[in-house]
């Protein structure tokens, strides 16, 4: 699953290919007061930059990635987040990132 970065954890770039745990911790507005779902932590790869004004926090969630974790129709949800140290090890393939 995917995810963009904001400003300050895209760092010009140093951030694509990383990864991310990222949980749901609450909800942002009223719409939807409990959004997250019953498997509300979802690991991620940045895959591209969210430039300001658009990006409205930290990762911007691929619809997969936020709908695994809360109702698609909160829009926004409180999360917390932290990276991941995960090595996957290519041997016959190499898959090159979008975005990045």
């Amino acid at each position: 699953m995917i995810a963009a970065a904001n400003q300050d954890l895209w760092q010009g770039g140093a951030a694509c290919g990383k990864y991310f745990q990222v949980t749901c911790t609450g909800a942002l507005n009223q719409g939807v007061p409990h959004p997250c779902t019953s498997t509300p932590t979802v690991t991620v790869m940045i895959t591209d930059f969210c430039p300001p004004p658009g990006c409205k926090g930290n990762l911007d969630l691929s619809h997969e990635s936020f709908s695994t974790i809360a109702d698609p129709r909160a829009g926004g949800i409180k999360i917390s987040y932290q990276q991941y140290l995960f090595f996957k090890f290519w041997l016959y393939f190499y898959w090159p990132l979008a975005g990045c």
